[in-house]
């Protein structure tokens, strides 16, 4: 009787409202998506050194077929995106595949740039750079990375285990591999 709430309906908003959220939405995805390859390109690629997920099957790919990296990772999100349709609705869909475009443009803005050869301010720098621009991009409902979209699936449809177990599994696959490929250090 005391702790019954009222039924709030949501507040519809005007078109012209709609368009300064998603205009807002999408100018934050492409500064993500920006930064992230500005990550890439400059700290982690040409250092050698790896991300995790679909991000770092696409660097492996690269270093060893030497394709143009944006376009790979492109590719290979697609059957995640795909996947992801029904599991996590269009609207997130949509954004992530506009997110994942934008990468794939930006890798090829900062291709070639190198900023430092120090590994440890590569790996620091590129980190925090590309936690950054990824952040962006999840703070506006969209993902960079496949193997996230197969995760939340997942642990939806198991419930045995979470998101972050599953993604960990499946990065221990991908650094692993980047061993053999590009050696333990």
């Amino acid at each position: 009787m005391f702790f019954h709430k009222k039924k709030v309906e949501p507040i519809k908003k005007t078109k012209a409202e709609l368009f300064k959220e998603y205009t807002m939405k999408a100018l934050f995805i492409t500064l993500g998506a920006f930064i992230t390859a500005a990550a890439l390109e400059t700290f982690l690629l040409p250092n050698n050194i790896i991300d995790g997920g679909v991000i770092g099957i696409s660097m492996m790919l690269h270093y060893i077929t030497k394709w143009n990296l944006g376009l790979i990772i492109f590719c290979i999100n697609i059957p995640f995106i795909l996947l992801a349709i029904k599991k996590l609705g269009l609207k997130f869909v949509l954004q992530t595949f506009f997110a994942t475009g934008m990468l794939a443009i930006a890798t090829n803005v900062f291709h070639g740039f190198h900023v430092t050869e120090d590994l440890i301010l590569s790996a620091i720098f590129g980190g925090i750079i590309l936690g950054f621009g990824v952040g962006l991009i999840l703070r506006n409902n969209a993902s960079l990375d496949g193997t996230e979209m197969l995760s939340i699936t997942i642990s939806k449809k198991l419930r045995i285990v979470s998101v972050g177990e599953l993604l960990m599994i499946i990065n221990l696959f991908i650094y692993t591999g980047a061993g053999f490929l590009l050696g333990w250090d």
